[in-house]
């Protein structure tokens, strides 16, 4: 909603009950401010926070997403389920790269129960940074068909990346015994061998779920895939060959175009 010509941005925050949530509370009780227009939802634990509620977040028109959890090593329950939402934020802000979307629309934080002017700081921080980063999808040069295309294919994705999370893509529990947790946890997911992981799994089946989705509707070339998809065109290649070989799609010699197989 915007007053006076002025964008104001739709942001969620999707916030912890036993820490982030009694932060916000405080930061209210305490009467200290922050924008309006960001709206918050209470889950038990931010390991509750799913790949699929940040893709419809976005899908349904949100310009960002904003989670909040206890401190590292202060999580309420014994599994310490923020290890588990700061590795899918890293993994969700990849993601968000690859579809062309700015991942500063997406950020994580930690907030105790008694840190309410840490709250309203963060708050204070975030709201105009989205601000400047302007609407979703339009800023970002995407109409609202290529950016609901991109999302829903993500969306379609989550369970395989769930599953690839935990079998190839999930930090070494012995990084929660450091002294500097999120930094070591960072710098995981920041490697190149983490990196070279992601393309192989979830960037490429990510791209050839796209390709599949756009031939579902009709015959198109290369240079017409590449151009929709915003990738080179060596690379929609390759992908187009290795869909090939598995029997996805097939190349239609007579109207010089790839279709559904």
């Amino acid at each position: 909603m915007s007053t006076g010509g002025e964008y104001n941005p739709k942001m969620l925050g999707i916030i912890c009950n036993w820490c982030c949530y009694g932060g916000a509370d405080l930061c209210g009780v305490s009467r200290l401010q922050y924008p309006p227009h960001i709206r918050l939802i209470r889950v038990m634990c931010s390991a509750r926070v799913d790949l699929a509620h940040i893709f419809r977040a976005f899908s349904d028109g949100l310009d960002a997403v904003f989670i909040g959890g206890c401190h590292l090593n202060d999580c309420h329950y014994i599994t310490n389920g923020n290890y588990n939402a700061l590795g899918m934020v890293k993994i969700c802000k990849k993601l968000l790269e690859r579809l062309g979307i700015n991942p500063a629309r997406l950020r994580l934080e930690w907030v105790s129960a008694g840190e309410g002017i840490r709250f309203a700081n963060i708050m204070n921080d975030f709201a105009p940074a989205v601000q400047k980063l302007g609407p979703l999808g339009s800023s970002e040069g995407m109409d609202e068909k290529t950016l609901q295309f991109r999302l829903q294919a993500a969306a379609k994705l989550v369970p395989y990346i769930k599953l690839v999370e935990r079998q190839r893509l999930r930090a070494p529990l012995k990084l929660r015994a450091s002294s500097e947790p999120e930094e070591e946890y960072a710098g995981f997911f920041d490697s190149q061998e983490m990196n070279a992981l992601f393309d192989d799994t979830i960037a490429n089946k990510l791209v050839m779920s796209q390709i599949t989705s756009l031939l579902r509707e009709g015959p198109l070339s290369t240079e017409e895939i590449s151009k929709m998809l915003g990738l080179g065109q060596s690379e929609i290649s390759r992908q187009l060959n290795a869909l090939s070989k598995q029997g996805f799609v097939r190349y239609d010699t007579g109207r010089k175009r790839f279709v559904s197989a």
